[in-house]
């Protein structure tokens, strides 16, 4: 998309880079915008059937871009003011630009994993958080830092993070921006799994992901993404609606044929 990230798509699935590594994949302004574009690319990508989302070089993500920090140090000038107040605006749905570099990966339709090598820190943590799946490195480095900088995580990093981990351990982790290891990160729900080569075995995860009923994936992502803000009579129901759409479709069909006949089922992305 730009010099920032790039996307190689193959056989439904898109392995999206961060390629920043000589700043360790950190995010300044051409990084969001990237982010940004390439989600919004692949919500209406044809054929896309899931994504893995990793950082070249040392780095899944470092965070904020130094000079954004030194530029908050610079004190109230009248650009800087205005510049805050802007991230209060509503560019994208629910999000400021910030937030849905983020948010964008939960829109997307299709699983998006992230694989975590090196340090995800701050911003580059919420990043993986946005992931529907995240396979880390076992001495990968992680931190909710923010507070480091005298700031509280403000990427969606607090709307997701209580979905996976218990409350106090968030708590404890925000106010002491701590940094913890891929090891950790998995014993307390915000990691997947560990992985040696997390990039190789992403891939190797999205192609199985990939080989599924597109149609079935997608529709469990939507029942996923909407179980935290809906009731139990709304979540059954829709439960209900998304597996009549499915029954008898062409790649349900498929599915249960392939499986009588022991072989490979061949879905067709509509």
């Amino acid at each position: 998309m730009n010099d920032r990230v790039t996307i190689a798509m193959d056989a439904g699935v898109a392995d999206v880079r961060l390629t920043r590594a000589d700043k360790m994949n950190a995010l300044d302004e051409a990084m969001f915008e990237a982010l940004v574009d390439v989600g919004e690319r692949l919500k209406s990508e044809p054929g896309l059937r899931a994504v893995v989302l990793s950082g070249e070089g040392r780095a899944f993500c470092a965070g904020l871009d130094m000079r954004s920090f030194g530029r908050m140090a610079e004190g109230p000038r009248v650009g800087a003011k205005a510049s805050v107040e802007d991230l209060t605006r509503r560019t994208h749905g629910i999000a400021n630009r910030a937030q849905y570099a983020v948010w964008v990966w939960r829109e997307i339709p299709v699983p998006v994993i992230a694989a975590v090598h090196g340090v995800a820190f701050g911003g580059g943590f919420q990043l993986a958080l946005g992931a529907d799946i995240r396979l880390v490195a076992p001495d990968a480095r992680l931190a909710v830092l923010e507070i480091k900088w005298g700031l509280v995580p403000d990427m969606a990093g607090t709307r997701l993070m209580w979905r996976l981990a218990r409350e106090d351990v968030i708590r404890e982790l925000t106010y002491t921006g701590r940094i913890f290891s891929g090891e950790e990160a998995v014993a307390m729900g915000l990691a997947t799994r560990l992985s040696a080569d997390p990039h190789a075995e992403a891939l190797a995860l999205a192609r199985e992901i990939a080989g599924k009923n597109p149609e079935a994936i997608r529709a469990a992502k939507r029942l996923l993404n909407a179980a935290p803000a809906c009731g139990d009579a709304a979540g059954l129901l829709e439960e209900t609606r998304e597996q009549l759409r499915l029954i008898g479709s062409p790649n349900q069909v498929e599915a249960v044929m392939a499986n009588i006949q022991k072989r490979a089922p061949a879905f067709v992305d509509r």
